[in-house]
């Protein structure tokens, strides 16, 4: 609606009136705004993660077992229960067995990780004390990629038994590397009881062989 130039004026300067009274009357301060440095937040998914295992080893295909003679062991001592456990398996018309078990040697306990469909690791497994090892070699005839060691089991009614345990690799080196991690654990487990004073000196222990030298026979030696 069209309006005089006196009329419109009017209505402007009443406007800014009122807009002048509203900013003075408002002579409360203004609130202090105090700006905080951002805090560092961990954004999590909604769905759990699971950790995943890790173990270390090597994939191996366990061969199996074999009760032997014996309390002192010589280089060569294992060949022939390595023999018939190679021979079994070839009767078996299993010649390409893929890997199912991880090997994994530690300072007190070597573990046998039976792996599942995908090829992982499970949780089940199957333990031996290192303390109980009495030999381990990669030195065969059979196969250079077959790595044993003897182990004495003892039985529910505290008898034992001396079974020699094999598993092939994937190849001759991770044979070799196996057993010198044998070795190893081997000695640092020796040296802890030692230190613990769970056996003397002289090497004697109700866990170890009485034959000090049988350690190191079974310590193979590096290809040239």
């Amino acid at each position: 609606m069209w309006q005089p130039a006196t009329e419109r004026l009017q209505h402007f300067q009443t406007m800014l009136k009122t807009k002048l009274n509203v900013l003075t009357l408002r002579k409360e301060p203004l609130p202090t705004v105090i700006f905080h440095e951002p805090e560092a937040i961990e954004l999590c998914s909604t769905t759990p993660l699971m950790k995943k295992n890790t173990h270390n080893g090597y994939k191996v295909t366990y061969l199996g077992k074999v009760t032997i003679s014996g309390t002192q062991f010589l280089s060569g001592c294992t060949e022939s229960a390595v023999v018939g456990l190679w021979d079994r398996r070839a009767l078996a018309q299993e010649e390409h067995l893929p890997a199912n078990s991880l090997l994994e040697i530690r300072p007190f306990q070597v573990r046998l990780h039976h792996l599942d469909g995908r090829g992982e690791a499970s949780v089940t497994m199957d333990t031996y004390q290192v303390a109980r090892i009495a030999y381990c070699t990669a030195d065969h005839c059979t196969s250079p990629n077959v790595f044993a060691w003897i182990y004495r089991e003892i039985n529910d009614d505290l008898t034992f038994q001396m079974d020699c345990h094999a598993v092939e690799c994937e190849s001759k080196l991770e044979a070799k590397k196996l057993a010198h991690s044998m070795m190893e654990a081997f000695r640092k487990t020796f040296h802890s009881m030692r230190s613990d004073g769970r056996i003397h000196k002289s090497g004697s222990s109700d866990e170890f062989a009485t034959d000090d030298s049988a350690p190191d026979d079974s310590t193979p030696e590096e290809d040239g």
